[in-house]
Order: C-alpha cells, then structure tokens, then sequence
C-alpha cells in the first residue's frame, strides 16, 4: 500500500484495521497473510486458533472439534470470546486483519463493540461458486504457518516457513458443499448488513492473486479515507 507508513499504518491517521469477508475459498487467508506481511500487523483467524486448539485438545479445541470436523459454524459467543481475547493484545494496536469473522450479523455487532469506534476497513472477496470449488478440492495448506498451496504442488514443504503440506480435513466435496451453503445461509445477509457502510468495498476475487492483492490495498486505503 503507497500509503502506509514506517508503523505499518494505512493511508491517513488510522491503523489499518480490516475485516476480510467472503466464501470458503476465496483467499482471505493468502490475503490477508500478504496484507499482515506488508504492513506488520498481525493476522487474527479464527479458523487458524480453532484448529490449533483441535491439535492441541484445549478445552476450547474439545468443544468446537466435531463442528469443524462437520463443516459447520462454531456458536458465536464461543466466536467472540476467543476474537475479544485475541484484540486485547497489545500487537492490534496499530492494526490487524480479521479473517474468518465476523461470519454473522450478531457476531459483527459484536466485533463493533468490541472494537469501541476504531475504524475498520470491510473488504468483501467476491468469487464464483466453480472457481471455489477448485481451489478447495486441490488446496494444501502448511501445517505449521497456515499459508495455503494451491498450486501446481511441487514441492511438499512450505516456502515460507518449511513445514509441510497437509490436507485440510474440511477440504472435501461434501463438507466444501455445506460450508458454501451455510455462507449463503449465514454470512450472506452479513454482506448486506455491511455494504450500507462507507467503509465496505468488494473485490474481484476471481482475478490472479497479484491483481487481487492490489485490488485489497486499493480499497483499503478509500475504506480509512472514508471512515
């Protein structure tokens, strides 16, 4: 982003705090990894901190494994708990990207909230449903990091860290067929709830990952020009 400064702050006064929005599969996680790298924020998924606490079977990763495991939505007081905990880090004081939350419009209430007035910036990824499912059923994501290959997988190690390339267990036809219904069902009226805010841009998520990133930045900046 031409606007960011030596913080990591976007264009103008205000931290760079985004919320990224859109389908199973349509890069928010690449997005907003690229995103955090370039302006030292850190990248808060929720996916990512659900499945480490599965791997490590914490309290948390106990009540929410067979729901992952199914394709289906983790509750969302259980969403916002882990979200509110993550926020109160002192890391997020210069920004942060959201991705995988808010999902609903409870829980992007809730985020408003927690956030007490900061500006964010709500960047929906807009991809077709085909182009979804085969970057889903071919996708391998690092173990260790959580960046995705969705490549020609050449190799079986991560470039950015060296971990290795798993299979993600939601990552198949049936459970990838339920999760794009239960964003039609789900999140959808969450992109209606946020597209009557100055602060909302779409992205055409179908395009190369280069020109989506471009794209991201872009809208972004006109967001926390806006807000």
């Amino acid at each position: 982003m031409n606007g960011a400064g030596k913080d990591g702050e976007a264009a103008g006064s205000h931290p760079a705090n985004v919320v990224l929005v859109g389908l199973p599969g349509a890069g928010k996680g690449t997005q907003a990894a690229q995103f955090a790298r370039r302006h030292r924020v850190p990248k808060i998924s929720t996916g990512d901190i659900l499945r480490d606490a599965v791997a490590r079977a914490t309290p948390l990763g106990r009540e929410v494994a067979a729901t992952l495991q199914a394709g289906g939505l983790v509750p969302d007081d259980v969403i916002v708990r882990v979200v509110e905990e993550r926020l109160a880090h002192p890391d997020t004081a210069r920004g942060f990207v959201l991705d995988g939350f808010p999902r609903t419009v409870p829980q992007a209430v809730a985020l408003d909230a927690l956030l007490g007035g900061r500006p964010v910036a709500v960047i929906y990824l807009e991809i077709s449903p085909d182009v979804i499912l085969q970057r889903l059923l071919t996708r391998r994501t690092c173990e260790s990091c959580g960046q995705a290959d969705t490549g020609a997988h050449t190799s079986e190690y991560c470039a950015s860290c060296g971990g290795s390339f798993v299979k993600r267990a939601d990552d198949h036809i049936d459970v990838v067929r339920l999760r794009i219904a239960a964003y039609v069902e789900n999140t959808q009226p969450l992109v209606d709830w946020y597209s009557q805010r100055p602060a909302f841009r779409t992205v055409n998520a179908n395009q190369p990952l280069i020109d989506v990133a471009r794209a991201f930045d872009a809208a972004v900046r006109e967001c926390l020009g806006s807000s």
